[in-house]
């Protein structure tokens, strides 16, 4: 049956998006379908929206986003992929007018009360429009990139994260073995050669060959590099990590693109592909290594010195800051160093406390669904929004609750910054909470959490920081949220006649926040 409910929300998504005959690439990542549109103009939003499945659309550069959740996003994407496949050549267009005019039923009346989940997720969508104008910076579309690179590791990341974690569980039981030793080598064998994946996707991303790429990034993690000295020393296999096969394969990629510009096509075949590799490949040997190196080693420095000195003061700034730069786009900036630390020190201290700020808004909105007793639009909107958001998945809270509402957005940071600094208090006193891969948040972070404590000590301190986050965002929201008029403004019963369409256009107005 489970089958069955995705082939179908797959099937409703397809004709919404302009048929088989307009995708022209599908991948996912944690939560969302990503999609490669011919003609952005055939897609329905609205009609997308109101689906039950989905959660919310992105449009992100060349890529088309539908937000569906984590694990129900790696069920359908095969699901759909299959479906253009069958259907690329059976009149597609006829399919998707059909499901346009469809849809277009469900959408919400035209005289909403501005009071109601469609109103704010049409200013939440207006919000959303103007963040990606702004994002489109040089600096902004480079992090994006940098992201793109990273993404698609996220799964093997968390499925590795998890086995380790039920490793060392184990030994900590006294159950040390052949299992443990096993189970140390499915998770490690990734991250012993995440250089060569992350050098694959770099050259990808930057018009390069992928394998050429990855070529160049293996370099980095081959054993036989210990024989090679620079400034007197020798490398270590694995210096420089995951920012030297970036910084690697995009130098290949150039080294192959101005190849193929001034390479005669007779030779190409034999010049290119040796050139690509041998010059970054000595590049990297005598200076990239060698200084990627110091700076992971800086990074990892860098975090245990914040959370251990300014443990607390930095846990509230970071916690509080968060959805400010998703916002921003700033956050895709942090998704390297992330890597980084889980690559070094085995897991990241940063993320957990980051996370906090997805508690702050889940506290904000039960503050004001309860505030807002007589809005039963939008008291329909934060229940339907809020299992994914204590799983980690905020988009539809931000856009469809908080953001557009504008007090409580400020509020939920300050929930976030509660959160965050009790779990940097901890780590002054000595309790790091870390997490071994990135992608999921909130609730569903404790799979992954690791520290320097044991499994208990680490998830208490986590499930501390969450409680901080909801309880002070929902405070602040509760007192602070709204004034004398805007309460009363959002506290006209709207009644129970909200389409199902407007529930979920107002969970839809997402935009990026994958962490």
């Amino acid at each position: 049956m489970a089958g069955n409910e995705h082939r179908a929300t797959a099937a409703a998504i397809l004709p919404l998006v302009g048929g088989a005959a307009n995708v022209t690439a599908v991948t996912h990542c944690m939560t969302r379908l990503r999609l490669g549109l011919a003609d952005r103009s055939r897609v329905d939003d609205a009609a997308l929206r109101a689906l039950p499945a989905v959660l919310g659309v992105v449009e992100d550069g060349d890529s088309y986003q539908i937000v569906l959740g984590p694990g129900k996003v790696a069920r359908v994407t095969p699901e759909f992929a299959a479906l253009v496949d069958e259907s690329a050549d059976e009149g597609a267009d006829t399919r998707a007018e059909a499901g346009a005019v469809a849809a277009a039923g469900a959408a919400a009346p035209p005289g909403t009360p501005p009071s109601s989940a469609d109103a704010l997720a049409s200013r939440g969508a207006e919000m959303r429009a103007a963040r990606r104008s702004r994002n489109r910076t040089p600096l902004k579309l480079f992090l994006r990139r940098i992201a793109d690179i990273f993404v698609p590791l996220i799964p093997a990341l968390i499925g590795c994260g998890i086995i380790a974690g039920l490793g060392g569980l184990l030994v900590n039981l006294g159950w040390a073995g052949g299992l443990t030793a096993a189970l140390t080598a499915v998770s490690s064998g990734f991250m012993a050669l995440i250089a060569v994946f992350v050098g694959y996707n770099t050259a990808k991303e930057f018009g390069g060959t992928p394998v050429l790429g990855g070529a160049v990034a293996a370099i980095i993690v081959f054993p036989g590099v210990a024989k090679v000295e620079v400034f007197g020393t020798a490398l270590v296999p694995g210096q420089g990590g995951v920012l030297g096969a970036l910084g690697a394969a995009a130098l290949a990629a150039y080294v192959e693109r101005w190849c193929r510009r001034r390479v005669p096509e007779a030779v190409d075949v034999l010049v290119t592909p040796t050139l690509t590799v041998l010059v970054p490949g000595l590049v990297t040997l005598y200076g990239l290594m060698y200084v990627a190196g110091e700076i992971s080693a800086g990074i990892g420095t860098a975090a245990d010195w914040l959370l251990t000195h300014t443990g607390a003061f930095a846990g509230f700034v970071l916690g509080g800051l968060f959805l400010p730069l998703v916002m921003l786009g700033l956050h895709q900036a942090l998704i390297p160093i992330h890597t980084t630390l889980i690559e070094s020190q085995g897991y990241t201290v940063l993320l957990p406390v980051l996370a906090m700020a997805g508690a702050g808004q889940v506290g904000c909105a039960l503050a004001v669904a309860l505030r807002l007793k007589r809005n039963t639009s939008l008291r329909k909107t934060v229940r339907s929004a809020l299992p994914a958001g204590v799983l980690g998945v905020g988009e539809p809270l931000i856009y469809g609750v908080s953001l557009p509402l504008g007090r409580p957005f400020v509020t939920a940071c300050v929930g976030g910054a509660a959160g965050g600094g009790l779990v940097g208090l901890f780590s002054m006193l000595g309790t790091k909470v870390g997490a071994t891969a990135i992608g999921p948040s909130g609730w569903a972070l404790f799979p992954l959490l690791a520290g320097n404590r044991g499994l208990g000590a680490t998830a208490a301190v986590y499930g501390l920081g969450l409680l901080a986050g909801y309880g002070v965002g929902f405070a602040a929201t509760y007192l602070f949220g709204f004034d004398a008029a805007t309460l009363s403004e959002l506290n006209a019963d709207t009644g129970d006649g909200v389409s199902a369409a407007a529930r979920a256009s107002a969970a839809a107005a997402a935009s990026a926040a994958e962490s």
